[in-house]
């Protein structure tokens, strides 16, 4: 049988029903059995999503809603992002984004990450945390939460999947 096309969202309604304080994920696509992630994210004013590197994906990120920036590995270069902005986060690329006086709203598509794998150990201790903290990891960033149960990564706003 054929999956069949489907509106999962609309965009300009989940901006409209959003609070005005309302900050992170505000929608992920979370359909089973899908071969792509998405999520819409909101910056307040002035918030940032420090200094990352994703090594295993491309992200595709447009710009809804505000302004902002992004800024290259190091600060080397500062990309400016105004609504419709489409910008490509090629993977190993280091950014960090900034919002502007009104906040940012975006949305990031990419391949959906690969599941977490556990190495055979190679003799020498690899380091890293165990395995018994992987639901504490960011789906988005990477970034381990210190909190034993999170909703929302402290680091890019988005939010953990249920548990």
């Amino acid at each position: 049988m054929n999956a069949a096309p489907r509106i999962l969202a609309v965009l300009n309604d989940l901006l409209a029903s959003a609070e005005a304080g309302e900050r992170g994920a505000l929608w992920h696509l979370a359909e089973s059995g899908r071969e792509l992630d998405a999520n819409l994210v909101r910056l307040p004013a002035g918030a940032e999503v420090g200094e990352h590197q994703e090594d295993v994906l491309d992200v595709l990120l447009v710009v809804l809603e505000g302004r902002g920036s992004v800024r290259t590995a190091g600060g080397a270069e500062v990309l400016e992002l105004l609504p419709s902005t489409t910008l490509w986060l090629p993977r190993t690329s280091r950014r960090a984004l900034a919002a502007g006086p009104d906040g940012l709203t975006y949305l990031t598509v990419h391949r959906r990450r690969p599941g977490l794998a556990i190495k055979p150990a190679g003799g020498a201790s690899q380091g890293g945390e165990g395995p018994c903290m992987l639901d504490r990891v960011c789906p988005e960033c990477g970034r381990l939460s210190q909190d034993p149960s999170p909703v929302f990564c402290s680091r890019c706003g988005e939010r953990f999947p249920e548990r």
